[in-house]
Order: C-alpha cells, then structure tokens, then sequence
C-alpha cells in the first residue's frame, strides 16, 4: 500500500461546517463489500438494512470541553490551548497551543470565562505541558484525567471542533458535537457515525430484534493527524483507552454464534472489537489500545461497519479501505462526491456490508 492509494478530490465545499437540521435527515450510502451494489438513503431509513439478530455496537464515550482560550499574562497575546490529556506526573498536562510560537516555561495564561490561570511547564516538540488549577485527584474510573477537570472546562472550555470546521465553536455545539448516548466522559472528538442517531431511531432498531449495546474508547488527538510516512501502514498514534463491559463482549459473541451480525458505529469501535479479539471472540477488558488497520487486515470481530466520509491520507480511510477493498470504496466515494454527499464530522455516513 502506498500513500497515494489514500488520496482523492474533495472540494472544499463538501466538508461539512454544520450539522443537518435533524440528526437522522443526514444522507446514508450504503455498500456491498462483496459487489458492486450502492443505495442512496437517509439515515433514518437504515433499520431496512439491520436484520433481526444482529448486535449494534455503539461508542458511549462523552467529548469534553477541552478546548480553552485565554491571555499571556506578561503580553496579552491571546492564546488557544487544546487539552489532550494527563501525562504522567499528575499535576501536568499535555497541549496542543496556537499560537505556540512564543509561549515559553513559566508563563501563566489567563484563561477567559474563569478567574484561573494556567502555566506553561515545558515545550516537548510540537506540544506544550502546563500545569492546571486544579487539585482534584483523577479517580480509578476516570483513566484520562479529564472527569477531574470538568468543572474548569464547564466554566471555561468550549467544544473542541475538528481543524476542517472553520469557525469558532457555537453553543449548538455543545449539543450536536456529541451523541445522544454519550455518558463517559473522555474524548477531545466525538466518535462522529454516532452523531446520527436518536432515541427513536434505536428505539426503532431495538424492536427489530437488534440489540443495542455500548463501550467506551476515549478518542484522542490521533483522529486528526494525517498519514505523511510513503508507506502508510508503517503510521503510529498514541494509544487511547477503551473498556469493553462483559454483557457487551456476552451479547456480541451470542448473537454472532447466532448467525447475526455485529455492526461497529464507527472506527472508533472497530479497534475496541478488533483489539478485543482473542482468536475465538470478544473479550470483555479496559486496556490502551493503538491498533491501526490497514490492508490487508483480516477483520475478525466486526461483520458491518456505519461510519462517515473521511479525509484523504488519514487513518480513519486506511480503516475503511482495508474493510471495504480499496478500489470498491474509491468508487463510492467518487460518486458521493459527484452526489454532493458532506464529508467528515457533521457529515453524512456509509453503510459497509
């Protein structure tokens, strides 16, 4: 596989800015991974193609406020600060800053919307360490540290939007940049094929005969970072946390045995059931994962896949393309464009089959 083979034209008036007015009005475009056959669908109308006994398999994770603005205390400047977790020492974090040209040990951002201040600890290649106003000790359950936070990033924090949505962050946001299902919270990007559903759609699924169940991975700042090495199978990201329940791993390993299918929403939940994979079935666990699919994966845990359009050259169309074949996505993709389908966070999504 070469670097190019990620690559395609997408006009920059097809990356989604806003979200469709109803969560399940988004367009759907489903695939046969075994032929040549495409529907052109709305979401809504995806429980016609779930069958009873199958297993939806949904990522709960909750996006958190993470994003933080504020002012360099010695000049003023403005400063935007994205939190991407603890590192190891407690008391410090880990930050993407822009400008980060300047920002220097020792310099204390105040930050907007709050009395606190935060201070720049250290400079570590692209990425700035500081340390935070906050005592809270980050509990066993809360395995990315930002639980503790959330009562500074309520006060302060906005919504982290992807780079490809160029505008500030709105108070719509704060509803539409996460699934109706969110509980744990964890993630700086929202696990995004999930943004489709409501309640009444899985509602509707459940009564079916199709079980609804969840897990957790904690998506982190590896979403956005684009493949640049030629051979792209040898691209690294930094692991991310995920537990998988016993009653989830229990009903997915049921309902396959049962002839159903498992359907992952989202990467996202593929590399949970594909790194939960012991050689027979899912395992239930929490570990840290930084699996990357790429062709030719052998997909073991996962029979269906719901996810968005991606961008060229990242790891999330490398998963896709090793789940669908390449040349079978390309050209659904080529004809999403042709369609005028929205691509990426607030886009519209794929059924793979």
């Amino acid at each position: 596989m070469r670097l190019g083979d990620l690559d395609f034209d997408l006009p920059e008036g097809l990356v989604a800015q806003y979200p469709c007015s109803r969560r399940d009005e988004s367009r759907l475009l489903a695939i046969d991974r075994d032929g040549d056959a495409r529907q052109h669908l709305l979401f809504h109308q995806i429980p016609d193609l779930l069958r009873p006994g199958d297993v939806l398999v949904l990522n709960r994770s909750r996006v958190v406020p993470a994003r933080l603005r504020g002012r360099k205390a010695r000049t003023g400047g403005r400063v935007q600060i994205l939190l991407l977790g603890r590192v190891k020492e407690r008391e410090r974090w880990v930050a993407m800053a822009r400008p980060l040209r300047g920002l220097a040990p020792g310099d204390r951002i105040d930050l907007e919307g709050s009395e606190e201040s935060l201070e720049v600890v250290e400079r570590v290649d692209d990425r700035i360490h500081v340390r935070l106003p906050t005592r809270a000790e980050p509990a066993a359950d809360d395995p990315t540290g930002f639980a503790a936070l959330l009562p500074l990033m309520e006060r302060a924090g906005e919504m982290p939007l992807p780079p490809y949505i160029r505008r500030d962050s709105e108070s719509l946001d704060r509803d539409r940049y996460q699934t109706v299902f969110a509980c744990d919270p964890g993630s700086i990007a929202a696990p995004t094929a999930g943004l489709h559903f409501t309640p009444e759609l899985l509602s509707r699924i459940q009564a079916l005969g199709v079980a609804v169940v969840h897990l957790i991975l904690h998506v982190g700042p590896g979403t956005f970072e684009t493949i640049r090495d030629a051979d792209p199978r040898r691209h690294q990201v930094a692991a991310e946390y995920y537990r998988l329940p016993g009653e989830t791993s229990g009903e997915i390993n049921r309902r396959r045995r049962s002839g159903g299918r498992a359907i992952a929403v989202g990467t996202t939940t593929v590399r949970v059931l594909e790194s939960a994979w012991d050689g027979r079935e899912v395992q239930a666990g929490e570990a840290w994962t930084d699996l990357v699919i790429h062709p030719p994966h052998r997909f073991r845990a996962v029979d269906a896949l719901i996810t968005n359009f991606h961008r060229p050259r990242s790891s999330l169309l490398m998963l896709a393309t090793a789940f669908a074949g390449r040349d079978r996505l390309m050209a659904a993709y080529g004809e999403a464009v042709r369609k005028g389908y929205r691509f990426h966070s607030y886009g519209d999504a794929m059924f793979i089959a």
